[in-house]
């Protein structure tokens, strides 16, 4: 059959790949009605009746052509156009007997094959071999024949190429692309790994083995798959531990069985890298481990050890000259005795190779990256050395990054500290307590609480859009608005309005800033909420910016949130106005306010469990443990912002500190203001000095009120750390501070009122005006905080 034509070649599987012309007249089988399908269908559909339980496999099978003339078939291997083989069936030829598989195999396959071949009877003997199998096993064909291909291609483990044969010899099933590995020749050469392909012999019982050279299309696929981990896992992350991690989970397995990094120090702070030569009493810190099983004893040191590189070993080489180094790592090795501990972690974990490589940008050192294969035969060559310095420079950016990074969140943490207040201070008629989880990339929310004249307490939390330096400074600022804005004493709607005009300022101005600075693409909006408390009417009077209502809790057990009118986000040029809503509290009541990113219920109706709710439940504790307990609740809390929290408890205004008169609208109201003061004044044992300023101030406003305001006008004395003094009056006059002339008789009322108190101011509500003086009273005369 030498040169022969087969009638149709048949795949693994058994199916016509190719149908001649000769098999068109055997069969009167067209092309399209052949190809695709299984041979034995093909041709047994026109076999005679009593040819058709013939037994596949057992010899030449009993096929008749279309007249019913018995065929005298052979198989045998030949080889396709890709490189792959099939089997071609053959007629016999006249006088020749049948050819065995030893035979077909040297017909079809010439001395130029480069696919090694071998011809396997039942046991696993090899019957025939070409040049490519000698070449590749390293073996003369006299050697081969005859003895087990185990011991022919030393494969290792034996086992496993046994078992992938003895299963094709049981299935009937064809393999394709087994990976094997081949022991070298000798011990220092490196391994070998083959692409191995089985294919059973239907008619005489064997397989037919092609294998071909994988080693370093293996290793190429394995470096290229390892740079591609790498490009694609590391970096994600913003932390520089993590991103170490990431570059260790992206190596092992695959490309090492060990993967350690090491960083410096001061680069997991956020500091600047060290130039190179890295110094040897720089401390390193161990960053990231993995090893592919037990790593108990694989360990030199833990995980976030810190401590200089031992010298000279090629580790502190590499840091010193930034260039990588493979190096068997062999009994007797000199320079392991420098460190006890990281010899006796390698001889624990059978490390026999090392390839270590810098992180290094620029010339400067941000870390040191070792990775050890056990397999000796396994060894880092040039190509491995090009990619683990590609793969270093790329975690080094990665690294470096991160750095950065930290060092803005260090700087923005340290700067949003410093602009909230430490601890609100606490009020006559309210107490604080605050919590403050500060989140990766945080800085821009913020919170505040102060007093306002007449016994009030101003809360306010919020949150600027973005993070970091930026969204620091933006907080701090508006932080600063919100304080000029309450001291001008307005209502919370009015309050946010006029803070919504300095956002959309702010915002035009980041806008106006040159093209190339990154802050201008990013919009400036910021949400918040004003409360003011007014413990004499036992109020809360509150406004939202796009920011969630505070929540209610009053004694008994009660928790609520009030439906406040939501306006939108600071920032905006035509949104709709605010609005205020009026809640009442009670003495004992708690307010809490809350960034937005504070978790709340995790029920997809919002009825699963809600942490703030639940601790609120039990006001009869101090509100210290409230606020631990509702930290305890949160449990494990992580995202890109702050989750703050501000806890605010009412109390009842001693009565006894207040007086309200009203006052008839006649010229003869100051003197009896005057006389109404002066009694309540020295009943508080107010100082003399401050009394008489007060006397003098209530005076002065009085007869303000009579002779520009309407009626019915009234006074009202409040002692706190401040003497306050508020006289009401329903005229829709505003007063104006007037510099009198040394002629003019008058005029000079609100100057003296100016010049007597340390502040003062205007109130305007629906009913009217309120004029307000506060005044200092000496530490010893102010009323004890509870």
């Amino acid at each position: 059959m030498t040169g022969a034509t087969p009638l149709m070649v048949v795949d693994g599987a058994g199916v016509v790949v190719r149908w001649s012309r000769r098999a068109r007249e055997i069969w009167l089988r067209s092309d399209a009605e052949a190809v695709g399908r299984t041979a034995l269908t093909v041709v047994a559909n026109r076999a005679r009746d009593d040819g058709d339980d013939a037994e596949p496999g057992s010899g030449p099978v009993g096929i008749h052509d279309v007249d019913g003339n018995p065929l005298d078939l052979r198989v045998q291997i030949v080889p396709l156009s890709d490189g792959a083989v099939a089997w071609g069936v053959f007629e016999a030829e006249d006088g020749v007997s049948r050819v065995d598989t030893r035979t077909a195999m040297v017909d079809v396959l010439g001395p130029d094959t480069r696919e090694a071949f071998f011809v396997l009877d039942s046991e696993l003997r090899v019957l025939s071999v070409n040049a490519a199998a000698c070449a590749l096993c390293g073996i003369a064909p006299d050697e081969a024949l005859g003895r087990p291909v185990t011991d022919v291609c030393r494969p290792s483990p034996h086992q496993d190429l046994e078992g992938v044969l003895r299963g094709v010899l049981a299935s009937g099933t064809s393999v394709t692309d087994h990976v094997v590995r081949l022991d070298p020749p000798n011990p220092s050469s490196p391994e070998r790994r083959a692409k191995l392909s089985a294919f059973p012999l239907r008619y005489a019982r064997g397989v037919v083995v092609s294998m071909t050279e994988a080693t370093e299309p293996l290793r190429t696929r394995r470096r290229l798959a390892a740079l591609g981990s790498v490009r694609e896992r590391v970096g994600r992350s913003l932390d520089v531990v993590t991103t170490c991690q990431e570059l260790v989970d992206a190596l092992v397995p695959g490309f090492a069985d060990i993967a350690v990094v090491d960083v410096v120090d001061a680069v997991v702070r956020g500091e600047d890298p060290p130039l190179s030569p890295l110094g040897r009493d720089i401390p390193l810190r161990r960053a990231a481990f993995r090893i592919e099983g037990p790593a108990d004893r694989a360990q030199a040191h833990p995980l976030g050890d810190v401590r200089a590189v031992p010298s000279p070993t090629p580790y502190s080489q590499v840091l010193s000259d930034l260039r990588p180094r493979a190096v068997a790592l062999e009994s007797g090795t000199p320079w392991l005795d420098v460190d006890p501990e990281r010899a006796r972690a390698i001889r624990a974990s059978g490390a026999r190779l090392l390839l270590t490589a810098p992180l290094a940008l620029r010339g400067a050192v941000l870390g040191l990256l070792s990775l050890y294969r056990t397999e000796p035969h396994d060894a880092f060559d040039e190509n491995d050395l090009a990619v683990a310095e590609e793969l270093a420079a790329h975690t080094a950016l990665s690294l470096d990054n991160a750095r950065r990074y930290t060092h803005e969140h260090t700087i923005a943490a340290a700067l949003q500290r410093h602009l909230l207040p430490p601890e609100p201070p606490s009020q006559t008629a309210m107490e604080f307590a605050q919590l403050h989880v500060p989140a990766d990339a945080g800085a821009g929310t913020w919170y505040d609480a102060f007093g306002l004249p007449g016994a009030r307490t101003a809360l306010a939390i919020g949150e600027v859009s973005g993070s970091g330096i930026d969204a620091a400074t933006a907080m701090g600022r508006l932080r600063t608005v919100i304080h000029s804005l309450a001291a001008l004493d307005l209502e919370p709607d009015e309050l946010l309005a006029r803070l919504n005009d300095a956002v959309v300022r702010l915002a035009d101005e980041r806008a106006a800033l040159p093209p190339g600075d990154p802050l201008r693409r990013q919009p400036l909006r910021a949400g918040c909420v004003y409360v003011v408390h007014d413990p004499l009417h036992a109020v809360c009077v509150m406004a939202s910016a796009g920011h969630p209502a505070p929540v209610v809790a009053h004694p008994g057990g009660v928790v609520h949130v009030p439906e406040i009118p939501t306006g939108p986000l600071l920032g905006n040029h035509d949104g709709p106005p605010f609005a205020t809503a009026t809640v009442p509290v009670r003495d004992g009541s708690v307010l809490a306010l809350r960034s937005t990113s504070f978790p709340g219920s995790q029920g997809p109706d919002g009825d699963g469990p809600d942490p703030l709710r639940e601790a609120l439940t039990r006001l009869d504790r101090p509100l210290n443990e409230v606020r631990d307990d509702v930290l305890y609740r949160l449990g494990h809390t992580s995202g890109r912002h702050d989750v703050l929290l501000l806890l605010a408890r009412t109390r009842a205004f001693p009565p006894d500190q207040v007086a309200t008169w009203s006052l008839d609208s006649v010229p003869a109201a100051a003197s009896a203001a005057r006389h109404h003061a002066r009694d309540l004044l020295a009943k508080w044992h107010v100082d003399e000095e401050v009394a008489f300023a007060t006397e003098l101030i209530v005076s002065e406003l009085v007869t303000n009120a009579v002779r520009y305001g309407a009626p019915p006008i009234r006074l009202r004395l409040v002692k706190d750390s401040t003497i306050t003094c508020e006289v009401s009056d329903t005229g829709g006059a505003a007063p104006r501070l007037r510099h009198a002339r040394t002629v003019d008789e008058g005029g000079r009322g609100l100057f003296i009122c100016a010049q007597m108190s340390h502040n003062w101011g205007i109130r305007y509500t629906a009913q009217g005006k309120t004029i307000w003086t506060e005044q200092t009273l000496p530490q010893n005369t102010r009323r004890p905080r509870p």
